[in-house]
């Protein structure tokens, strides 16, 4: 089998999916910016070959790289990176060389708001009123149709970028005046629940979950960005069978294969309104709170469904595990050593946060399980108690 890897090297964690699919007897193949003496041993030794380009970002340079390593190498079985931002370059490859997974016409469904709106109703889960805004008029539209307050993000995004709060008139008037009309908006109902949860796991090549949990953003994204609050965010040791059906309807209604899926929802009154789906993981380290919570390796696991092997289960019983960050610029009531002397016990790992997600999310990011909601709770708010 013939696997390239689009950008090995960066997110660093990931480079253990390269590492696992070689240890599995798949020939890796890696197209990536950064100098081969760069990569370290352990990827260089899992790569068969390394294709340098100049710039990853230029789709026609990306392309002679993959015709290259097809002429060497053989017909291409599958190109991933497993990267929001590269998600739609690798579905362009997979296309031009006829290579499994998603192409450009699957990813319509999981990169526009509104076309995510339509399958969940399909899946028949909770979604609130939302409407396309495309031109300056459809913005007092949307509003007299919506109520406020309400949300506005582009169609096309990821996160909360580019998001604006619209709770008053003179909201909609700062949003047209912001706006450059180019961008097309999706307006949607405001949710008042400050409680945002995940469904996210793992699909085989069928199309079967082989692996699913869920997690709490302690502050929602939308905080994050506006107040610039240290992140926190925990996997739960038990599923809602609700949240449960509802993500299990809407991994079937999208109908992906062989990726991870990151589903957002809202939780409000005993019941959820969902929010997006993402094709792709959880960002920055997630894949390794959850393989702390679960006691299992997705790197391994993620391997063996593309070469065709079972999921290797669990038989441990899950754990809360917390992922909280702290900002180097800010000061706090404990010490980074006075808390993890007292929480020696559940510490895991402690990552510097790559700079594309520091200014949102912190500098550093601690990991740490604990089998009680109780001390996980007392653990956030150690870790973010700011000095007097």
């Amino acid at each position: 089998m013939n696997y390239i890897v689009i950008s090995p090297y960066y997110p660093e964690n990931f480079q253990q999916f390269t590492i696992e699919l070689a240890n599995k007897g798949v020939r890796v193949l890696g197209i990536g910016q950064e100098p081969y003496e760069q990569l370290g041993p352990g990827l260089q030794n899992a790569l068969t070959e390394y294709f340098r380009v100049d710039n990853l970002e230029n789709l026609d340079e990306v392309k002679r790289a993959v015709a290259f390593l097809f002429y060497k190498h053989g017909p291409i079985d599958r190109i991933e990176s497993h990267n929001e931002y590269w998600l739609e370059q690798d579905a362009q490859l997979r296309e031009q060389f006829n290579v499994f997974g998603a192409k450009p016409n699957d990813l319509k469904k999981t990169k526009f708001k509104s076309e995510m709106k339509k399958l969940f109703k399909k899946a028949g889960v909770p979604v609130v009123p939302g409407q396309v805004v495309k031109k300056l008029s459809d913005v007092d539209q949307a509003v007299k149709k919506i109520g406020l307050p309400l949300i506005a993000k582009p169609d096309n995004g990821v996160g909360a970028a580019a998001t604006f709060k619209i709770e008053t008139a003179a909201d909609v008037e700062h949003f047209k005046a912001e706006w450059d009309q180019e961008t097309v908006y999706f307006f949607e109902k405001f949710v008042t629940s400050s409680e945002i949860c995940t469904f996210d796991g793992l699909i085989d090549s069928e199309g079967n979950i082989v692996f699913s949990t869920t997690f709490d953003y302690a502050y929602t994204p939308l905080d994050l960005m506006l107040y610039k609050m240290d992140n926190s965010y925990y996997i739960l040791k038990e599923m809602d069978p609700k949240l449960r059906a509802y993500g299990e309807a809407i991994v079937q209604a999208f109908g992906m294969k062989e990726r991870f899926f990151h589903i957002e929802f809202f939780r409000q009154d005993g019941d959820y309104i969902a929010i997006e789906y993402n094709n792709r993981p959880a960002g920055g380290f997630t894949i390794d709170v959850y393989n702390y919570a679960h006691s299992i390796d997705l790197y391994r696991g993620y391997a063996n469904i593309v070469v065709g092997e079972p999921f290797p289960e669990s038989d441990v019983e899950p754990l809360f595990c917390l992922a909280t960050s702290r900002r180097a610029s800010s000061h706090y009531a404990y010490s980074e050593a006075d808390l993890l002397e007292k929480y020696r016990d559940n510490f895991k790992v402690k990552k510097d946060m790559p700079a594309a997600f520091a200014e949102l999310q912190g500098d550093y990011l601690y990991m740490l399980t604990t089998p009680s909601r109780e001390q996980m709770e007392e653990m956030i708010a150690d870790f973010g108690k700011k000095a007097e």
